[in-house]
């Protein structure tokens, strides 16, 4: 049976539970703060969809934020103060780069040398769309090679890792990387728990912190980072799209504040020394607005939307999270798919395929050249916008079909694209704005959703954040869209919003203080079988007493408000007095209205290791069964449980996992 408990096993009585409930979060909360004093630098990596960066601080000085060493590499035209999110492993597997170094190294291999190399690009996405996510999930290199995902991922943080301590040894050759640094990863905030603890694993393989210290590592939750660093912001580091009409469907060049150019020039001088300055206290936007003050953040990046909703605490200015974060994988990506869709239809399905395979770093080059001109595309543009084809992708058309690339685009329907005698696609405006149209309609649609719900109304900002946010084409649909509901307000330098976010939120994880659960979260117990009540399937005879089996005890519901270092205990028994391990099944499911671990949309999502020590004659209970109470938090960022043995007091080894399943 599926974690068979007693009830009087797996439950605390009310009363004791809340006054033991209240104690411990204190001296939880009491611990974290002590132990946060002793990291002397936070740094944050950025790991997104299309480009990732690092970004750190000192705790002596948390007004000053200092972002990574300008990249090598990079295109012409676009600031590159983060780097591709592209690995380059060698023919045998092994490390060789990251970034801009990965993708031009890449680039520059002879095609047929090319197909042995592994290259990823955009992999994040993996860990986010993967249902049965384990340490043993493959990734798929361009070449079509696979490899374990927990390497790839291990082989980026390794990386930045190296990166960020060079860095800080420069600054301070007596730094301690083993102690003195807390690392923050952000993650989406509609990644679900096995994702969250995926990325906190391969940070462990990566020598980041040790698997001993795992408060020396934190997941950010993007939107979540975004929000905290807007509430630093001052009027001139924000645009505010609702303040003036969109002049030719590009953003207003002059920010909220009068005194722009002067801000302008701090900002240019503030890029060349990589150092930001933020706020001691809060930013001018955040000190107009009143206890109770709602606003959404929507994270618009590489690869997903992620939508928070936020609520001011005044006076102490911390957050809470007003409706459980969603978001979906529907972003900047959907506009790379749909290019690839629209090739597919000119040339071929097939031989888009067989490209792709024979000719990889052409494909990158050619992906890199539509990258280049998709943050040309404005709304209101008419001109057209030239893609250039790689030279290799023409040779190898005209050889594999018996034409060239002209006669293809003359004998398709797509006629919005032509052919440029310069060797390049011309592509009209409103075939640039078709590729949009799908993402940005979903990414509306989304956002939508949420202003409309009832517990989510009075909307006072929302906050357009992330890579995707510096297209003009989605500033102009979610200003035209909502514009009239709610001031519509981007943030200056967007794509590092939510890497400054991070090393603020490194610097203080309270700042957050209420969140809500994305699922309901419980175990399977027996209660006692009450007739008419609980079906006869479910029935079971123990010691002369009926039992109801597979009964879900939650822990918390989907969308419960819980506040950080709050806890849930329960209290187990071991079913022998020798017993060394305790194994609990978590059950998880996307709404509140479940009884049964059986019941639909109930699916075991975890696991809860308790490890024993051996007792002694003398501590061994003399009357009665060992307790050992399990105390679970779930205000935080990730999933967290601790144990204790009632009789001794001392502390149990505990573990929860949610990838083993």
């Amino acid at each position: 049976l599926p974690n068979p408990l007693h009830p009087a096993l797996s439950q605390v009585s009310k009363r004791p539970a809340k006054q033991k409930r209240s104690c411990i979060s204190s001296k939880r909360n009491e611990a974290r703060t002590q132990h946060h004093a002793l990291f002397s630098v936070v740094v944050a990596i950025d790991f997104g969809t299309t480009s990732s960066g690092y970004a750190f601080s000192f705790s002596n000085d948390p007004e000053s934020i200092h972002m990574m060493r300008k990249w090598e590499g990079g295109d012409p035209g676009v600031a590159h103060q983060k780097t591709p999110t592209s690995l380059l492993l060698s023919p045998d597997g092994t490390f060789h780069s990251f970034g801009y170094t990965a993708r031009d190294y890449y680039h520059d291999l002879d095609p047929k040398e090319a197909r042995d190399w592994l290259y990823f690009e955009k992999f994040k996405m993996k860990i986010h769309s993967s249902s049965d996510l384990t340490m043993k999930t493959e990734l798929e290199a361009v070449n079509g090679k696979k490899v374990q995902a927990l390497e790839v991922f291990a082989h980026a943080l390794r990386f930045f890792r190296l990166q960020a301590v060079q860095e800080l040894k420069d600054q301070c050759p007596a730094l301690s990387e083993k102690d003195s640094i807390r690392w923050v990863i952000t993650v989406p905030a509609i990644w679900k728990q096995p994702a969250k603890q995926f990325m906190r694993e391969a940070a462990y393989l990566a020598g980041l912190v040790a698997p001993q210290n795992p408060e020396q590592l934190l997941i950010a939750l993007e939107p979540e980072a975004a929000s905290i660093y807007c509430r630093k912001l001052r009027l001139n580091q924000l645009t505010d799209l609702s303040c003036r009409p969109l002049a030719n469907g590009l953003a207003p060049e002059l920010s909220i504040d009068s005194s722009f150019r002067q801000a302008r020039e701090q900002l240019r001088r503030s890029r060349h020394s990589r150092t930001f300055l933020v706020e001691s206290g809060i930013g001018e936007l955040w000190s107009e607005m009143q206890a109770g003050d709602r606003y959404i953040v929507a994270d618009c990046g590489g690869g997903t939307v992620d939508l928070t909703v936020h609520q001011i605490e005044q006076p102490q200015g911390t957050l809470k999270e007003l409706y459980k974060a969603s978001g979906g994988p529907y972003v900047a990506v959907g506009v790379d798919l749909a290019f690839e869709k629209l090739l597919c239809q000119i040339f071929g399905e097939d031989f888009i395929s067989t490209f792709k395979a024979k000719r990889p770093a052409a494909w990158v080059d050619l992906t890199i050249a539509f990258e280049a001109r998709k943050r040309t595309a404005a709304p209101h543009r008419t001109n057209p916008l030239n893609i250039s084809l790689p030279f290799s992708f023409i040779d190898f058309y005209r050889k594999h079909r018996g034409h060239n690339v002209e006669t293809a685009l003359k004998r398709s329907s797509v006629n919005l694209v032509k052919w440029s005698s310069q060797g390049m696609l011309r592509m009209s405006s409103e075939a640039m704005n078709e590729l949009f149209q799908p993402t940005i309609t979903q990414i509306i649609r989304h956002i939508g959703r949420s202003v409309a719900r009832p517990d989510v109304k009075d909307i006072k900002f929302l906050f357009l954040v992330g890579g995707f946010a510096e297209s003009s084409m989605l500033q102009h649909a979610v200003q035209s869209a909502f514009g009239s509901v709610c001031r519509v307000i981007i943030p200056q330098d967007v794509g590092l919003t939510i890497l400054k976010g991070a090393v603020l939120f490194g610097l203080d994880p309270t700042i957050v203080r209420v969140r809500r659960s994305p699922l309901t979260y419980g175990v399977g117990v027996l209660n006692k079988f009450v007739e008419g009540k609980h079906p006869k399937e479910k029935l079971l005879v123990k010691e002369g007493k009926n039992w109801c089996t597979d009964i879900l005890e939650k822990f918390v519901s989907v969308d419960q408000s819980v506040a950080l270092g709050e806890v849930v205990q329960r209290s187990y028994c071991p079913a022998r007095l020798g017993q060394r391990k305790i194994i609990i099944n978590i059950y998880c499911c996307a709404t509140d209205d479940v009884v049964y671990i059986t019941d639909p949309g109930v699916r075991k999502c975890g696991t809860i290791s308790l490890d024993l020590d051996e007792l002694d004659k003398s501590s061994s209970p003399k009357r009665g069964r060992r307790e050992i109470r399990a105390s679970m938090q779930f205000g935080d960022t990730e999933i967290k449980v601790a144990a204790m043995d009632v009789r001794t007091s001392k502390t149990v080894r505990a573990n929860i996992d949610f990838l083993s399943n």
